[in-house]
């Protein structure tokens, strides 16, 4: 069976992990620090706080923001739940914006038309890679006091132009805070994990306070036990909470147990070295899909818009190339006419499992899962762009260890499915 993602480990990624195993560090050490600097310094960016996984970074991003109850929080529906989730988890109000088909992207006319007072910040997905327009969400939001976090799961590695200049996601100007997924179906992967980027040094400060707990070691940072005047016991007591030894810690924040290990972050720095490798071949891969579905009628390959993003609504560019370095490719997602096909999405994907081919639905938009439905209300009709889109979406086999082999055998059983109506 081809999946529609998987991991690609090499024999460079088993031996790093296996010299972190014989260190002395299993859980935090030397290469979590490591990890966080070389990816920095690759995206651009300032501070990058590792941990457990994308979840947990888009949470954190949350607190650090001070984002909580009577806050509102817009998104793209066409994501995982994780995107939305996270402002649930500060109590503050997920809310969801249409998508852009040229796109599948937040539309930022759609952002500015529907602007409530209470919202505090958008969280923008780079829906399978390709990185939102940054640039006009950004003067959308910052113009209304709100931030903007960037959910740029899908891209690691990728970027855009604008202004003239080339950007790494994760490393421009126009998102706040940039989160990142490396889970084994992304494009760089540490098992389970992610990633919070930002140029603040206080935010980056308080994203790894949370991540452990609320506690800190850092002498610096210590505000005391208690003061002596409110121990019960002075004579005995006092002197002992004034003790700041070699043992001591302080909890500061209620917080939680967000921590990633030695061992994923031996095997991120070294899948962080054929990252360049991995975009690659994943565009390789979309352009000779693009190529062979060209003329199917009732199949319509990805839409994407210009690469160069101005500080105004995207528009389709059909000149638009997948052979670009700035492009980090997670998804192949495909958009069927299954009323013209005369085929159901179910007997597509059955009929291509059957050849060995494995086909993915991403996403139902998130408004519509029942806990949302019965928490805010939300029904359907709310994004109606992006409705239609779930109705049409098939996503593809798309990962850097497929074969030549593997990439014509979907090929082929996309061409072959024989069209009933």
């Amino acid at each position: 069976m081809i999946p529609y993602g998987r991991q690609s480990i090499s024999e460079e990624d088993i031996a790093a992990v296996v010299r972190s195993l014989r260190s002395d560090f299993l859980t935090c050490g030397p290469e979590v620090e490591a990890f966080e600097k070389e990816f920095a310094a690759f995206v651009g960016a300032k501070h990058a706080v590792v941990v457990c996984n994308a979840t947990a970074a888009l949470h954190l991003a949350m607190r650090v923001l001070g984002i909580g109850p009577g806050d509102r929080v817009v998104t793209s529906p066409i994501t995982f739940v994780a995107s939305a989730n996270a402002a649930a988890y500060v109590g503050a109000i997920p809310d969801f914006c249409d998508i852009d088909p040229a796109t599948t992207n937040l539309d930022p006319e759609a952002l500015e038309a529907g602007w409530q007072s209470d919202t505090k910040a958008v969280v923008a997905v780079d829906y399978a890679g390709q990185p939102c327009n940054m640039p006009e969400i950004a003067r959308i939001a910052r113009s209304h006091g709100a931030f903007v976090i960037e959910d740029a799961c899908h891209g690691t590695g990728g970027g855009f132009q604008a202004n003239g200049q080339k950007w790494k996601l994760g490393g421009h100007p126009w998102a706040d805070i940039t989160t990142f997924s490396f889970h084994p179906v992304k494009t760089l992967t540490t098992g389970e994990g992610g990633v919070l980027l930002t140029e603040n040094d206080k935010w980056a400060a308080k994203a790894r306070l949370l991540r452990t707990h609320g506690i800190t070691r850092n002498p610096t940072e210590f505000t005391g036990l208690a003061e002596q005047s409110l121990s019960s016991n002075s004579d005995l007591l006092s002197p002992v909470l004034a003790e700041r030894g070699p043992w001591y810690y302080e909890m500061q924040e209620l917080s939680y147990n967000y921590r990633i290990t030695d061992l994923q972050c031996a095997l991120g720095r070294s899948q962080l070295q054929r990252l360049p490798e991995f975009i690659a071949r994943r565009q390789e891969i979309a352009s000779r899909y693009n190529q062979a579905f060209a003329t199917i009628d009732w199949l319509q390959t990805p839409a994407l818009a210009s690469r160069r993003l101005d500080p105004r609504p995207s528009t389709l560019d059909s000149s638009f190339s997948y052979q670009l370095p700035d492009l980090s490719l997670h998804l192949y997602t495909v958009q069927i006419d299954f009323s013209r096909l005369g085929k159901t999405r179910i007997e597509v994907m059955h009929e291509l499992k059957e050849q060995g081919i494995g086909t993915q639905v991403l996403y139902i938009p998130v408004y519509l899962q029942p806990w949302y439905r019965r928490t805010y209300g939300y029904a359907p009709g709310k994004c109606t762009k992006a409705e239609e889109f779930y109705t049409l979406a098939l996503s593809l086999p798309l990962y850097p260890s497929m074969s030549d082999a593997d990439v014509e055998k979907v090929i082929q059983s996309i061409v072959k499915i024989k069209r009933l109506a």
